[in-house]
């Protein structure tokens, strides 16, 4: 959500930051309804003064016995009624309009954004890790002799249709077990607070974090008007929605693995073999309130959190700016790491962190108070995934596969195992 007034003093950077989304001469259609709108309250507050005058000349009318100048005060007492009336729903629906007009645009980038039309622009940060070099041609996940007992997609289509996939025995385990590694280095290490939340939200939740009104299409709806969360972004981030917090209380740091739907609207044709792109998966998610000095820093700290678990894995990834034609709607700035998948020989997202400024804080009227007495001033918020525990158990099985089939495990994760370190080719954990 952006700041009128910021809009109205400088409505050519205004363009010239939606200009870089690809979108031209957007301050014009925000100020003439932004015009209007004003120009309604005025016209309705200059009714009303006219009310209140005349409305104070009956009682004098009415003393002095002029009934035919009583009944013309009446009348027009009356009349002003009628266009104050109208006036304001006229300066109500002119006030909907731009604030409809506004929750659809996006975000306005950092400077340091690099111009680009599409991923093949993003700016790479860093690296880490050397792919592996394989004595064999590497196969993907879904074609690694230990995996493919615990990979059932027949099961998974016959419950529920395409891009869906049901984990059995050793496989659902190390899943489970990358969960958990994830989420107690958060909290042990990183200083994140674990939180459980709800999947099923109401509408104005997702509107505050961005995922509506313009992307409905990608999320699930029920029947009774809940909204399936895309990520726990929504959730943790609204945490906040609609309060005043103490400044003294941040940065609040969260950290959630929850279930995530998306319905890949655009997407047919895209990733269908294998677990890469589905409907249901499991994340988990960080998010960061902050002061707006701090923000920058935090987009930082974050990246650092979701790059370590991968480093604990031993698992080899790049981090990437994202150029100004594949950054997302409400992100200011956002680095993706992507980590590298030899049976695809190509890096693949697995993080995205972001950076929205105060941009969803102004959607959902969240703000803080610097100190007792201050007045009132938005927060920042950042979200990150840390990690996406489907794609982050491609990575550890397409880089730990052997010859034979079997699968060698990340160390990390062997405590949450007992100990066990190795997938054999039939599919057992050993």
């Amino acid at each position: 959500m952006h700041d009128i007034r910021t809009i109205r003093d400088n409505p050519d950077a205004f363009d010239a930051a939606m200009a870089r989304r690809g979108l031209s001469g957007v301050s014009t259609e925000v100020l003439a309804l932004d015009e209007a709108r004003r120009a309604a309250i005025l016209a309705s507050e200059t009714a009303q003064a006219d009310a209140n005058k005349a409305a104070k000349a009956i009682g004098a009318a009415k003393a002095a016995g002029d009934e035919a100048e009583f009944e013309r005060l009446r009348a027009e007492v009356a009349d002003k009624k009628a266009e104050i009336a109208r006036m304001s729903d006229e300066a109500k629906a002119k006030d909907e309009a731009l604030a409809k007009l506004l929750m659809t645009l996006p975000n306005v980038m950092a400077e340091d954004v690099p111009e680009g039309a599409d991923e093949n622009d993003n700016e790479e940060l860093r690296c880490w890790g050397t792919p592996r070099t394989f004595d064999f041609k590497p196969a993907e996940h879904y074609d690694i002799a230990g995996v493919k007992p615990g990979l059932d997609f027949e099961t998974a289509a016959k419950l529920s249709g395409s891009r869906f996939v049901v984990l059995r025995g050793a496989l659902a385990r190390v899943h489970r077990a990358l969960a958990q590694f994830m989420i107690d280095t958060h909290v042990d290490e990183n200083g994140l607070t674990e939180a459980i939340t709800p999947v099923l939200v109401r509408e104005d939740m997702m509107m505050g974090t961005g995922q509506l009104p313009k992307f409905g299409e990608d999320s699930y709806q029920t029947t009774n008007g809940w909204w399936l969360i895309p990520t726990a972004e929504v959730t943790l981030t609204n945490f906040v929605n609609g309060e005043v917090v103490d400044g003294a209380t941040l940065p609040q740091r969260y950290v959630a693995h929850t279930q995530c739907f998306r319905s890949e609207a655009g997407s047919a044709g895209k990733d269908t073999a294998g677990m890469l792109r589905q409907h249901q998966f499991e994340k988990v998610e960080m998010v960061s309130i902050t002061r707006p000095e701090d923000s920058e820093a935090e987009h930082d700290r974050m990246t650092r959190c979701a790059e370590d678990i991968l480093e604990r894995l031993g698992l080899p990834y790049r981090t990437v700016k994202l150029c100004s034609g594949d950054i997302g709607f409400g992100a200011r700035r956002t680095h993706d790491i992507e980590v590298w998948l030899p049976g695809q020989d190509t890096y693949r997202e697995i993080s995205s962190v972001s950076t929205t400024g105060d941009f969803q804080a102004r959607r959902m009227n969240a703000r803080f108070r610097a100190e007792a007495g201050a007045k009132p001033e938005f927060v920042h918020t950042l979200n990150g995934s840390g990690l996406a525990v489907g794609r982050c158990l491609i990575a550890v099985l397409e880089n730990g596969q052997e010859a034979d089939g079997s699968v060698t495990l990340p160390e990390a994760i062997r405590p949450y195992l007992k100990g066990k370190s190795r997938l054999t080719a039939e599919g057992e954990l050993v």
